[in-house]
């Protein structure tokens, strides 16, 4: 039985999703040919056992059934998919949130590698059928906080990165990890076109502290609503860090470096008075065109709803708060 106990970083009762509309989404999932759509609550570290079938554009995941306490299936309210596909920030695709789903979808996702390498013992090459078996793959119902001050929550699918970094066995000089961005001008038009990929130098990179990949809620995803990412939202493999602001996790990774130094980041480089390295969700300090103070929770209502909500430290997940003591979390940002 899973039992949830009630942490900082969950929601509130009046945030809950209306159970009729929970319900018919399991009720959708087993007519699809799931056993059930067993999700993992809020912060929880721990996840059902998920396989695979299906075809390689559009896997489909199933999970185990689990039992769950009276409530615990609507901690969180989950942002309708359709809104999840259609409204995203890849700027390889486009600038304006709609441009992703129209612009990526003869993106090619397979094959597919990823290399691992740098400051490690054993370096990997992870291919396309990699991602999905070599690991054990967890479904998480996490906050998504973007820096224009809307969230989401959605369903993830995938594995801890730290299952990962354990296989290749960091150096001891490693204290940092670097990510990259497929660099594919011909299939992302946002790389061939400054003005549709606002004017940034491609491909797209990204870094954590190592012990922030670490931990147990940093998340390399696969898949969202039991499907495989969809092209604009990252396919096939996208980093999900639930206590940052969006733009950290970069999508459509195929290398991941273990080196001794702060590695570059594609939005520091490009505004470092708006965009820190460590893009912590904090609503004390705001971005210097806007608040961060409060957000715009995207639901059940329309993409420009009033179901606005205050922002929290961490976006709610206060056991990564111990990662940054001593820090000054406004200097720091």
């Amino acid at each position: 039985m899973l039992i949830k106990i009630a942490r900082p970083g969950d929601c509130r009762e009046n945030e809950v999703t209306d159970e009729d509309i929970f319900l018919n989404r399991r009720q959708l999932l087993k007519q699809m040919g799931f056993v059930g759509a067993g999700a993992l609550l809020a912060n929880s570290p721990g996840a059902a056992a998920i396989n695979l079938f299906g075809d390689d554009n559009e896997k489909r995941f199933q999970t185990r059934d689990l039992e769950y306490t009276p409530g615990s299936e609507s901690a969180e309210v989950l942002t309708p998919k359709a809104k999840v596909i259609s409204h995203n920030n890849f700027y390889e695709f486009g600038t304006d949130k709609r441009d992703p789903k129209e612009n990526a979808q003869e993106f090619k996702v397979n094959p597919w590698q990823v290399r691992i390498d740098g400051l490690v013992e054993e370096p990997m090459t992870l291919g396309y059928d990699d991602l999905f078996t070599r690991f054990e793959l967890q479904e998480r119902i996490y906050r998504l906080r973007c820096v224009e001050a809307w969230s989401m929550v959605i369903p993830w699918i995938g594995f801890e990165l730290k299952s990962l970094l354990q296989q290749v066995k960091p150096l001891s000089s490693a204290k940092y990890v670097a990510f990259e961005t497929l660099y594919d001008p011909e299939q992302m038009p946002g790389q061939r076109n400054p003005f549709v990929g606002g004017g940034i130098d491609y491909p797209y990179v990204e870094g954590l502290r190592l012990d922030e990949a670490m931990h147990s809620l940093t998340l390399l995803s696969v898949g969202l609503y039991g499907k495989t990412l969809p092209p604009q939202n990252g396919a096939p493999i996208r980093l999900v860090v639930p206590w940052k602001y969006g733009f950290k996790s970069i999508k459509s990774i195929v290398r991941i470096r273990l080196v001794e130094s702060s590695p570059p980041t594609t939005w520091n480089l490009l505004a470092p008075n708006e965009y820190g390295f460590y893009a912590n969700v904090n609503p004390q300090v705001d971005h210097p065109r806007w608040s961060q103070a409060r957000e715009r929770r995207i639901t059940k209502g329309g993409l420009l709803s009033n179901n606005r909500i205050d922002t929290q430290l961490f976006n709610g997940y206060d056991e990564v708060a111990s990662l940054y003591q001593g820090m000054d979390l406004r200097r720091q940002y």
